[in-house]
């Protein structure tokens, strides 16, 4: 029993406090990491080893033993991975022996000595010192794999990445991908901006915000939804290519595809079209995929996802027509009768109140539930879907051909949103009145609707340059390159239910 064993090891640490020892200390500065040895003499000879005089200095944890009375085997892992240490009685002595038999797995120490292959071939080092550095109280679990343990591997990521090499691995690629985005980005010329996560009003996406409360201000605030509207400034004041890579904050539901605090990649580019971004788009997908994966085609839940450019183009209108055997000039015209009699086919958790709600607007909105409803689940490989209802796209140009419809793609792949772009409203009057749609659908029960925002509005009446711009969802950008079917496998710390301990 787990509760056993930590009172044999309180007792052990009672034990050596008692004898003297400090088993907390904090005077071993390891030299070398499991890798460098590795690298140092793992392919040398049997020969050459013995006449190796160089001592070499590690530290990590015990992640497992093998006792053998006068001498051990255990294996020592630390961030690089894990190699084997021999631990001999005559050779580190009565005292330090018998300190080592008061270790158990998961205690964190060091060692000192020399490399030598065993009959196995495995490199290994004979210690000549060692020094406990931290008494784990709690043992670490013998198997830590399995549906009946997912949530304590969530709650208690700190030993998920301990007993787990492919969980370690997952998050080493997070940090690759975060770093290549921003690689990615600086040599093409982009600003990398900090803008507010506390903000006065939450704009830039559609989605309830948490809210806080600054005390000396005496005002309410909220945790951003999205950085949008503060980079869309900085387009005004002369930043012409500008990006952020940060956490933004939705109060909405938890599944395996969302959580309410996310990772968030926006980017802006002046005199540039919702078009080029897709062109930017392939090329940062592909480039990730040859960094991180090295391979253009990929596994992601069963799939087979081939990144290879180009990627496929197509309209909502098209797919929701094509689905739907709705005339195409009646989607293009947003005839709320034809899609109206289209989604009474369809059935399902379509939204009832589209006219009480939205008015004037309902049919665009109607039209995207369609498409998510019978098009989306289906676009596995790399699609861009564009041509969105102006309704449902409040800071979007409109569209020169169709005026219902705005300059704007989604970019799906596995039947789920990777990306969302569009060819930037810079019209301060036409956002105005945008804006003031957007409140006539708060009040008429939408909490979802865009706020308004007068400063953005003012910074646009100073002139904004015609510009497109992109968000990518990092975590989700992490699930397909480490083929991951959760957006909790890709978080260290996702939000849990608090727990009682």
């Amino acid at each position: 029993m787990e509760g056993d064993e930590r009172e044999a090891r309180r007792q052990k640490l009672a034990a050596l406090r008692d004898s003297g020892v400090n088993p907390y200390p904090n005077d071993f500065q390891p030299r070398h990491t499991t890798a460098e040895i590795k690298q140092l003499f793992e392919g040398a000879d049997d020969v050459a080893l013995e006449s190796n005089t160089e001592t070499v200095e590690l530290a990590g944890r015990i992640m497992s033993q093998r006792d053998f009375g006068k001498a051990s085997f255990l294996h020592l892992m630390d961030r690089t991975g894990q190699l084997q240490i021999y631990v001999k009685r005559n050779v580190i002595g009565d005292d330090a022996f018998g300190l080592f038999k008061q270790m158990d797995r998961g205690d964190i120490i060091g060692v000192s000595g020399k490399p030598f292959h065993t009959k196995t071939g495995e490199l290994t080092i004979e210690a000549n010192r060692l020094s406990l550095l931290g008494k784990a109280l709690r043992p670490l679990p013998e198997k830590w794999h399995g549906l009946t343990d997912v949530e304590a591997r969530y709650r208690q990521r700190y030993v998920d990445t301990l007993a787990n090499e492919e969980v370690r691995e997952v998050f080493h690629k997070r940090a690759r991908i975060i770093q290549a985005l921003r690689r990615f980005f600086v040599e093409r010329g982009y600003f990398e901006a900090e803008t507010p996560i506390m903000q006065s009003i939450a704009g830039g996406a559609a989605a309830r915000p948490f809210v806080t409360h600054h005390n000396a201000l005496d005002m309410d605030l909220y945790l951003r939804i999205a950085p949008e509207l503060y980079l869309k400034r900085l387009l005004v004041g002369g930043f012409d290519r500008v990006f952020e890579i940060g956490r933004v904050f939705r109060n909405e539901g938890v599944s395996t595809r969302h959580n309410p605090e996310f990772t968030l990649l926006e980017f802006y580019q002046a005199y540039a079209t919702y078009r080029d971004l897709m062109d930017l788009t392939e090329e940062l997908f592909v480039h990730l995929a040859d960094e991180i994966v090295e391979n253009r085609v990929l596994r992601w839940e069963g799939h087979e996802i081939d990144l290879r450019p180009p990627w496929r183009r197509v309209s909502i209108p098209e797919l929701v027509s094509e689905r739907l055997s709705v005339p195409i000039d009646a989607v293009l015209d947003l005839d709320h009768k034809a899609l109206r009699a289209a989604a009474d086919r369809v059935g399902g958790p379509l939204r009832q109140d589209y006219v009480q709600k939205y008015g004037d607007a309902a049919a665009g909105y109607l039209l995207l539930d369609l498409f998510e409803a019978v098009a989306e689940p289906e676009l596995v490989q790399p699609t861009f879907v564009e041509r969105y209802p102006v309704a449902v796209s409040p800071l979007a140009r409109r569209n020169a051909e169709h005026p219902n419809f705005v300059d704007r793609f989604e970019l799906f792949i596995g039947g789920r949103e990777m990306a969302n772009a569009f060819s930037e409203l810079n019209d301060p009057e036409d956002q105005r009145q945008r804006l003031e749609a957007q409140l006539r659908h708060r009040d008429a029960g939408d909490d979802e609707a865009h706020a308004m925002d007068e400063d953005f509005l003012r910074a646009l009446e100073h002139g904004m340059p015609p510009a497109a711009g992109e968000g990518i969802g990092v975590d989700r950008l992490v699930m397909m390159l480490t083929d991951s079917a959760s957006i909790r496998d890709v978080i260290l710390f996702p939000h849990m239910r608090v727990e009682k301990i």
